[in-house]
């Protein structure tokens, strides 16, 4: 596999093990109604969605 396969490939299982595919697509979601990720390609979306949706994870743990 090429490294971009390798991208989705990874990045897919991340959220899954992780069981965050709800946030994950929730924030893809808002992201698409911000100006600021408008022309951002869809790689550069999906790992900014992933890094913002683990952050708020480890927030969350850390609040907790």
């Amino acid at each position: 596999m090429g490294h971009w396969e390798d991208f989705w490939w990874e990045t897919s299982q991340s959220i899954k093990e992780k069981g965050l595919e709800k946030e994950f697509n929730a924030q893809l979601k808002k992201m698409s109604s911000q100006d600021k990720h408008r022309y951002k390609d869809t790689r550069s979306r999906w790992d900014y969605a992933l890094n913002k949706v683990l952050q708020n994870k480890d927030k969350k743990i850390k609040s907790s």
